[in-house]
């Protein structure tokens, strides 16, 4: 276990914090989403009061995990510390710009724990602690035991969510050996993974609304460049009708990566306000999401990625673009293994 080098920091400041906010992206999963209900329980034992806030309704998918409605899309007014989970990119948390909660951020403390590799764009955070890793309910655990902070079973099992969540069940090129043996101490220290998984799988049966809904989507996949690339786009009226039942984008990503040729999954979804944003999954070996994400302003994982627009660019001319971009890279990846 390597030490963080801004553990005391992080130490003497939650020391001297009593009310904290803990604050998702505006896209929570269920790395952020676990993170921050392990963060709840953890700092509570403390003596701690804390609030979880996320400028956006928590997705039904993940209503599985208990404390789901603890989260607020109202920024607390009277807070001594903020700490910012499982992003560092400013972009992502537009919601906060919508008030004044920004301001409030900026005139106090603020920590961001997050694993990912894109570059940090929050200004104002006041320590960082970002680290490789799957996930960050890792980075979490790895202060845990840093500061020899008690994980109760309920935030042991919420952190082995988020790893899971994000490591796609262990298996993805993310995870790494410390990973695996994080959650081999989780599982020595009585979480039960099977458990977990029926929870989950549960949650995850749907509406028979969403089984048809799921079958015109699939009907309406784009494929692009011999196939490499598919696509898909959601209109607005859909994402008012089925994102209270389920993502749409989720519906279908998975299957998309199915077809022989595919190397790269997007599901755009176009908003009223002119607004699209893009969720990109990559298959094995053509880890080029966050590359493709970052060019258009967004970030992420190499095989799991995203990005929001909102200057109102026009969306045939912007998806010609992604394909386009999407196809270079993987060109470039092509040509470097030759």
């Amino acid at each position: 276990m390597t030490q963080y080098p801004e553990i005391d920091q992080i130490e003497t400041t939650l020391r001297q914090a009593q009310k904290l906010v803990v604050i998702q992206a505006d896209n929570p999963d269920g790395d952020s989403l676990a993170s921050s209900l392990a963060l709840e329980e953890i700092l509570e034992e403390q003596g701690k009061e804390v609030v979880l806030y996320c400028g956006v309704d928590i997705p039904s998918y993940l209503h599985y995990l208990p404390g789901y409605s603890r989260v607020v899309n109202e920024m607390p007014k009277q807070f001594d510390l903020s700490i910012i989970v499982d992003t560092s990119s400013d972009s992502l948390l537009e919601q906060l710009d919508k008030g004044s909660a920004k301001s409030w951020l900026t005139t106090r403390p603020s920590l961001i724990i997050d694993h990912h590799s894109t570059p940090p764009t929050i200004q104002f955070a006041t320590i960082s602690s970002i680290h490789p890793a799957v996930a960050t309910g890792e980075v979490i655990y790895e202060i845990a035991q840093q500061l020899k902070w008690k994980l109760n079973s309920r935030a042991s099992e919420l952190i082995a969510i988020s790893i899971l969540s994000d490591s796609l069940g262990l298996t993805s090129e993310a995870t790494s050996a410390r990973s695996i043996h994080i959650i081999a101490e989780l599982v020595e220290s009585g979480v039960k993974l099977a458990e977990l998984e029926s929870a989950r799988r549960e949650m995850m049966r749907r509406e028979a609304e969403l089984i048809h809904y799921k079958g015109k989507l699939l009907q309406r996949v784009e494929f692009h460049y011999d196939e490499s690339i598919a696509s898909i786009t959601i209109p607005y009226e859909e994402i008012i009708r089925y994102s209270p039942l389920y993502n749409p984008p989720m519906l279908v990503l998975d299957d998309m990566r199915l077809a022989r040729n595919t190397k790269i999954a997007i599901a755009f979804k176009l908003y009223s306000d002119g607004r699209i944003t893009a969720k990109i999954r990559c298959n094995y070996g053509y880890g080029v999401g966050d590359k493709l994400a970052e060019h258009f302003g967004g970030g992420g994982h190499p095989y799991a990625a995203g990005f929001k627009i909102q200057n109102g660019r026009d969306y045939a001319e912007l998806k010609n673009d992604v394909l386009k971009k999407a196809n270079e890279l993987l060109e470039q990846l092509e040509n470097s293994d030759d």
